[in-house]
């Protein structure tokens, strides 16, 4: 008796470089309803395959979120102790960061119990996040103290003692936390808006006695890389998340998760010693769970994807109900995956289609034609003024393979309202982007990089309701034989 799967390794693999076997092209065999020997190895190997793919997806935030602690502490941070800034640039990998504002990542541990954050007055927003990239709450113009300063506490897991009044509330589900904050720059003073960050504190609700305040240091000179991209594709992606797993709670809503991990040797209390054949199997998981997730991101089919029916703009989040991706009946993984291949970070303030949102996020991947962005052509993207912004407006050039800034001798991968595009008038503003600038355009123009895609992030900070009922809208990419 044979009983035949249908299921096959499909042809994109193929075309990515990506060759593996498995028995998704063979028959499973049985004799007398008992599995041959052989099925008994393609049977388990193939479980096993399976269940590595869905986890890598599901813990890819997780990883991402580990990447950014532990490149901020190489680089100097100190939990509770030491914090960064980070005037961003293209030497500094990180999914989708921008050079529209300054950064402050403070790195905070809850072993030292529940911790305070402490915001004056002004133009600083933010969020706090547990190392899976959960959301934990808003803080600062997004947040419930609307910028008008306040003290938020966040509560460590399962934390059972008393709730003082006066804070702003949020609970954490792991010991790490991530909060990254940014200073809004003023007409353009980004040494104001670093200052502003440094007057955020941060303490334990119970400081010890030999307690002392945190110092700020500047991130800026070294480059880092603060994503898993250089290792998303190897086993080290599988012990960065072993480590995350052996010393955070488990997320409650999610022990099946934590189930199939421990199916392949991942669990809380145990060592992590996979065996040549494991070590195989979650190596191509690996493979395959980042192409897949690739193509999710930058070959999205979804129709809730399209900004406006005439343009090939997209919405780089396709969930705005909330931070989670929750809907009624069922998350939308679909859309976590899109969102954390490619950028990092989620609040519900984020993703709002309405003018209250604190900001706005367009993808340009595609020129007017439906090709994709190619560095090695030269494109105009032509943008009406004024912009619908109350605040300023941005398009950001990222590499498409690290998801990051492009990185060129230019130095730099964005046109910014309140810097290069600062003196504009008229009624529209034609912006460059290929390997070399058009006559007269190098202050209008970003340096892209021949035989490597790319594809922008379009900004709009304080958008305003043209910007969301489409009485106004940028083109489409065009090449510029």
């Amino acid at each position: 008796m044979r009983h035949k799967t249908a299921t096959r390794a499909t042809a994109f693999f193929y075309s990515l470089g990506l060759v593996f076997t498995t028995a998704f092209a063979h028959d499973y065999e049985f004799s007398g309803g008992y599995p041959t020997a052989e099925t008994v190895t393609k049977a388990y190997d193939d479980v096993d395959l399976n269940r590595a793919i869905e986890v890598y997806r599901f813990f890819y935030p997780t990883v991402s979120g580990a990447a950014i602690w532990n490149e901020s502490i190489r680089a100097g941070v100190q939990p509770n102790r030491r914090f960064g800034y980070l005037e961003t640039q293209p030497k500094h990998v990180g999914y989708t960061l921008n050079s529209d504002t300054p950064y402050a990542g403070l790195l905070l541990d809850l072993h030292a119990g529940p911790m305070v954050i402490e915001l004056p007055p002004g133009l600083l927003l933010g969020a706090a996040l547990d190392i899976n990239q959960r959301w934990i709450m808003d803080i600062g113009v997004p947040g419930p103290d609307a910028g008008k300063g306040g003290k938020h506490l966040i509560l460590p897991p399962d934390y059972k003692g008393e709730v003082p009044g006066g804070y702003f509330i949020g609970r954490a589900t792991s010991y790490r936390i991530i909060a990254g904050m940014r200073s809004l720059p003023e007409h353009g003073d980004v040494a104001g808006a670093i200052e502003r960050l440094k007057t955020i504190k941060a303490h334990p609700l119970k400081p010890a006695s030999d307690w002392t305040e945190p110092a700020w240091f500047d991130q800026t000179p070294s480059p880092q890389d603060q994503t898993p991209y250089k290792y998303e594709e190897t086993l080290k992606y599988w012990e960065v998340l072993y480590d995350i797993i052996n010393s955070e709670p488990p997320l409650e809503d999610s022990r099946a998760q934590y189930g199939n991990l421990a199916a392949l040797g991942i669990a809380k209390g145990q060592p992590f010693n996979p065996d040549a054949r494991m070590k195989g199997i979650l190596e191509q998981a690996a493979r395959i769970s980042a192409a897949q997730m690739r193509v999710e991101s930058l070959a999205d089919r979804r129709p809730d994807r399209v900004v406006w029916k005439d343009r090939q703009w997209q919405w780089a989040g396709l969930r705005y109900e909330n931070g989670s991706f929750d809907l009624p009946n069922y998350k939308d993984i679909y859309a976590a995956d899109k969102w954390f291949y490619q950028a990092i970070a989620t609040s519900p303030a984020m993703f709002r289609r309405d003018p209250q949102a604190g900001s706005l996020y367009w993808l340009g991947l595609r020129d007017k034609d439906g090709a994709y962005l190619d560095g090695g052509k030269t494109y105009k993207l032509s943008v009406p003024l004024p912009v619908p912004d109350r605040l300023f407006w941005s398009v950001t050039v990222y590499d498409a393979e690290t998801r990051s800034q492009v990185q060129t001798d230019q130095a730099k991968a964005a046109l910014r309202s309140l810097f290069e595009l600062k003196d504009l008038s008229g009624l529209s503003v034609d912006l460059y982007f290929g390997p070399k600038a058009p006559a007269s355009q190098e202050k209008r123009w970003i340096k892209t990089i021949p035989e490597k895609g790319w594809f922008v992030y379009f900004r709009i900070y304080g958008p305003q309701q043209p910007a969301f009922d489409g009485t106004w809208k940028p083109g489409d990419f065009e090449e510029v034989k």
